[in-house]
């Protein structure tokens, strides 16, 4: 058993991220999952506590937008991110934005 050798601060912080994610598989994965709930239980949950109803399609967007643009940023330094992943959160961002414009209203045509 090998211990985690701590990196120093030389390189700034994208050589940690990168020792991170080289030590822990899932950190990366499981920060952008991070990201995606807490602004979509977050948003439905303001948008039900102010008006009583909550647009899922809506917020299921913003969410995947938001983390689409953090994965997109964590391109930037290599070896952060794996192409898999960000293959798989631009797929989840066009289906809900297919969602967001399939989906009907009571009120709408």
């Amino acid at each position: 058993m090998t211990l985690y050798n701590i990196s120093n601060n030389t390189g700034g912080i994208d050589s940690i991220l990168v020792d991170t994610m080289a030590s822990v598989n899932a950190f990366i994965p499981l920060t952008l999952l991070f990201t995606f709930f807490v602004v979509f239980l977050g948003g439905v949950g303001r948008q039900k506590a102010r008006t009583g109803t909550a647009d899922f399609p809506m917020w299921a967007v913003v969410a995947s937008i938001s983390t689409l643009i953090l994965s997109l940023i964590m391109t930037l330094v290599e070896g952060l991110i794996r192409l898999e992943w960000l293959s798989i959160i631009i797929v989840i961002t066009i289906f809900s934005g297919v969602w967001l414009f399939l989906d009907k209203k009571n009120g709408e045509m």
